[in-house]
């Protein structure tokens, strides 16, 4: 890992400070006209790797830090981004992850996904997540998903990565390339939170009352809301999308196309228990989109169940034996949250006008 060299010896004086890291910004800026992330992360690195010898373990007062960042934004006219905060920050950056760079650990962490996140995602994923190979998770989601940091604040409150990767599925038996496989289960959540779904604006007080039709009605009018929820590269084909094979019709709930997976994937609302059923039904549907309306180029068509619950084992017990990629994952709404966080979301007409 190629990090910006600065001497980490203690040392009293500001002045030798300030030059020190004035050089060093300066002959990142040499290098590259702009600052590509992975010289810039580099750079802070280096910066934070310096702050931390002089301030821990030299003879820095208190107010060092400050002292250094006004002295370097009054000698390079211009310069952002090295206020004292984001000195602490870079400073930050370097402490906890040096134990991991400088460790045989390093290989938990993708070098090129993390050179190619930006310092404030870091900052983010530092600041709420203290497990290395968790860390690394958000790391690849982050560009993956092309979150923002702020979205990506909010997945992290949410403990989103604990919910991809491990959803229910056949696909590992059922998609032929290993890479495309992984590709899938990565691109799935097991649990989607549809928090845009508010039964008593509906007009509905129990929830055992709600039908699949009233929830995908209000996906379909928050379908941008779904797709973001639901992941990155989505395209809505239709609802209720007709298929027809021998005079027989049938009308899945939801169909999408995802450029990532080159597939068209239909999801499956139910609002109750999973049941074995729903995957033959499932079955049937991806049967006919294979034979029917997938084209040539494309990859075979996935099928997503979604349910209000579902027993995760049984349902990988089960559906191993489908030939079509099919996999099973629950949802939860506004009206199954407790009251304190309902209060805290945004009110549903204000996400429609957005919208």
């Amino acid at each position: 890992m190629k990090i910006e060299k600065l001497s980490s010896r203690p040392t009293a004086d500001y002045s030798v400070a300030v030059n020190a890291i004035k050089d060093a910004i300066l002959r990142s800026q040499y290098q590259a006209a702009k600052l590509v992330n992975r010289e810039m992360l580099s750079l802070y690195y280096g910066i934070g790797r310096y702050i931390s010898a002089n301030s821990r373990e030299g003879f820095w007062g208190t107010g060092a830090i400050k002292t250094i960042s006004e002295r370097l934004r009054k000698e390079l006219p211009g310069l952002r981004g090295f206020s004292e905060t984001s000195i602490k920050k870079m400073r930050q950056f370097y402490e906890q992850w040096e134990p991991v760079i400088s460790n045989s650990t390093a290989t938990a962490v993708n070098l090129d996904e993390f050179f190619e996140l930006s310092f404030s995602h870091h900052i983010e994923i530092l600041n709420k997540v203290s497990d290395t190979s968790v860390r690394s998770k958000y790391i690849s989601l982050a560009l993956s998903q092309k979150w923002s940091a702020k979205r990506l604040r909010k997945e992290i409150e949410n403990n989103t990565a604990d919910h991809y990767g491990v959803m229910p599925s056949n696909f590992g038996v059922t998609i032929k390339d290993s890479r495309d496989a992984l590709k899938a289960l990565n691109m799935f959540k097991d649990e989607y939170l549809l928090d845009f779904i508010n039964t008593e604006e509906i007009g509905i007080r129990d929830i055992e009352d709600i039908d699949e039709r009233v929830v995908e009605r209000e996906i379909v009018h928050n379908v941008k809301k779904f797709i973001m929820t639901f992941g990155r590269d989505f395209a809505f084909v239709g609802n209720q999308y007709h298929l027809e094979v021998f005079s027989h019709d049938f009308f899945p709930d939801l169909l999408f196309f995802n450029r990532e997976l080159n597939c068209l994937v239909v999801v499956e609302l139910k609002t109750g228990d999973f049941k074995t059923s729903y995957l033959g039904q499932l079955m049937t549907y991806l049967r006919i989109l294979d034979d029917k309306v997938k084209k040539p180029h494309e990859n075979p068509s996935i099928g997503i169940v979604l349910c209000k619950t579902a027993d995760k084992d049984f349902v990988e017990y089960v559906i191993q034996d489908y030939a079509k990629p099919m996999g099973v994952a629950t949802y939860r709404m506004n009206s199954d949250m407790p009251e304190k966080l309902r209060e805290a979301l945004p009110d549903v007409e204000d996400l429609k006008k957005l919208l």
